[in-house]
């Protein structure tokens, strides 16, 4: 019984370690986004503002199967009979809950909303994760896209 509670714990700590949020910054390039063309636009930096970033909450479903899979099998360790299936239920429920709790604290990470005025004149916002370049208002900023995201680096 302790070898299968063992192997369900080790399982779930496996798999909330496979988030994988570093795309989101401007020094980490994908590898589908590699050796790919990419237009580059200039611009001004006029606001920074931190933020955070929370993954995407239907990735919360492995975490509440693991946590339920380990909650069901700590509670049926307790009691017996119907005492056993009983707490075997709530152990379960509870499990699911702390496990998609878990998996949405790992799924969230810092980042840095960018206010930038771009050379024609117009201004966007991007929120990208944040990375050890430091950005300060006034300052030229490259904004390098593939058409479907956008990265802000410092110039």
């Amino acid at each position: 019984m302790m070898k299968r509670l063992i192997v369900v714990a080790l399982t779930g700590m496996t798999v909330a370690g496979c988030a994988n949020n570093s795309t989101l910054s401007s020094d980490v390039y994908s590898a589908s986004e590699a050796k790919q063309v990419q237009s580059v636009t200039y611009g001004t930096l006029m606001g920074i503002r931190p933020v955070q970033i929370q993954g995407n909450e239907d990735s919360n479903v492995v975490g509440a199967i693991s946590g339920a899979v380990l909650g069901g099998v700590l509670g049926s360790t307790i009691g017996g009979g119907s005492g056993s299936s009983l707490a075997s239920t709530a152990g379960a429920v509870a499990g699911s809950v702390a496990g998609s709790s878990i998996e949405s604290a790992v799924n969230r990470t810092q980042g840095v909303e960018l206010e930038v005025r771009k050379d024609d004149g117009n201004i966007i916002i991007v929120v990208q994760k944040q990375s050890r370049t430091r950005f300060s208002v006034g300052q030229r900023v490259a904004l390098v896209s593939n058409g479907r995201t956008i990265t802000v680096s410092p110039r």
